[in-house]
């Protein structure tokens, strides 16, 4: 089987020609055929004047079938609508943690190299791809061509941002000689173990082990390499902290603008001077980044972060996300390291008795 061939899926069962012959209006119903659709028909003649193979092209869209749930789930996504207590239960699970620690033990070496490559530590890559897939496990269940294609023509704000998602998916799947019809991945075209986008797939995948191929969706090395890589792509800064913890008001005060995700914008000593005080010494002039956590029955809990925590921002725009990625590597590194040091876990148990 060659490099490419393993790629090929999507063969019809006997079952599925036969329901195909006996819906033929649904088959020839396609939602963004180019010859009807205007959208559809100037992507297909932009791709094509940069080399794809038209008929190809034509063949893809025609087969991309509207979503409406893809919509819904846009609408609904958690880092909108839930409490940070609700959001961290979803991921800070002793399951996941103690996954995160076997697949680092599993590919021990491609971390190893992560980590001396791109300054990245293997619980930071293997957190990234726990909280995306539960490394590997749950990679989505919408097919990215209808995801692309829906967002790309439907979405009322965003729909410029998904054409240039789908162009891209479109690129990738003919140059790597992949059905697009076959790949799956979340409702927003997200894919493979660390739910790179189309775009970041282009900019930031690597072909880490050497095949020859940049395959997230079925190579694990190749996806700690790229998540890796992308990581100091966006600024990662190796051995320096992500937050602190901070003490505070019962409520947020109203004068400290908390949770944007952008790079490290207020000085330590606004905020101090709003009652937020960092629980480590900080340069009074230090911009570091407001994080105000809600808790369902309690007062907020306050952090500020640092550059790295803006660094986690850029793969996912949530505070909620960068928080639960930054939790999830900290329980796996604590977890690897009485791993590693059992009688001191022993020397704790026996104190606390």
């Amino acid at each position: 089987m060659t490099p490419a061939s393993k790629w090929k899926r999507g063969a019809l069962t006997g079952a599925a020609v036969m329901a195909l012959w006996c819906l033929p209006a649904l088959a020839s119903a396609a939602d963004f055929d180019p010859a009807d659709h205007e959208g559809a028909r100037q992507l297909v003649d932009e791709l094509a004047e940069r080399g794809i193979a038209r008929d190809w092209l034509e063949s893809a869209m025609r087969d991309a079938v509207f979503a409406q749930s893809v919509l819904d789930a846009m609408e609904g996504a958690a880092e909108r609508r839930l409490r940070w207590d609700e959001y961290r239960e979803i991921f800070l699970q002793p399951e996941r943690v103690e996954r995160g620690v076997a697949f680092i033990e599993t590919h021990r070496e491609a971390f190893a190299r992560a980590e001396a490559e791109y300054g990245v530590p293997p619980e930071m890559i293997a957190a990234i791809i726990g909280v995306e897939t539960s490394y590997g496990r749950f990679t989505g269940r919408h097919r990215v061509l209808d995801s692309l294609s829906t967002l790309a023509f439907h979405h009322p704000v965003r729909g410029d941002f998904f054409r240039g998602e789908l162009a891209a998916f479109l690129e990738i799947t003919r140059e790597q000689e992949v059905d697009p019809g076959t790949l799956k991945g979340s409702y927003a075209g997200a894919m493979g173990y660390p739910q790179f986008i189309p775009t970041s797939y282009r900019a930031y995948a690597v072909d880490f082990d050497g095949d020859g191929l940049r395959d997230l969706w079925t190579n694990p090395v190749d996806a700690i390499g790229s998540v890796g890589n992308y990581f100091a792509e966006h600024g990662w800064r190796a051995g320096a902290p992500i937050y602190a913890e901070a003490q505070g008001p019962d409520a947020p005060p109203d004068e400290i603008d908390f949770n944007r995700t952008s790079s490290p914008y207020a000085a330590v000593e606004k905020l101090a001077a709003a009652g937020i005080h960092p629980r480590e010494a900080l340069d009074a002039d230090a911009a570091v980044i407001p994080l105000a956590l809600d808790y369902a029955g309690e007062s907020w809990r306050y952090r500020v972060g640092h550059h790295n925590f803006y660094v986690i921002t850029r793969y996912n725009h949530s505070h909620l996300y960068a928080m639960a990625v930054t939790e999830l590597a900290e329980a796996i590194a604590a977890t690897r390291e009485l791993a590693h040091h059992p009688l001191e876990a022993d020397a704790v148990s026996g104190d606390d008795a």
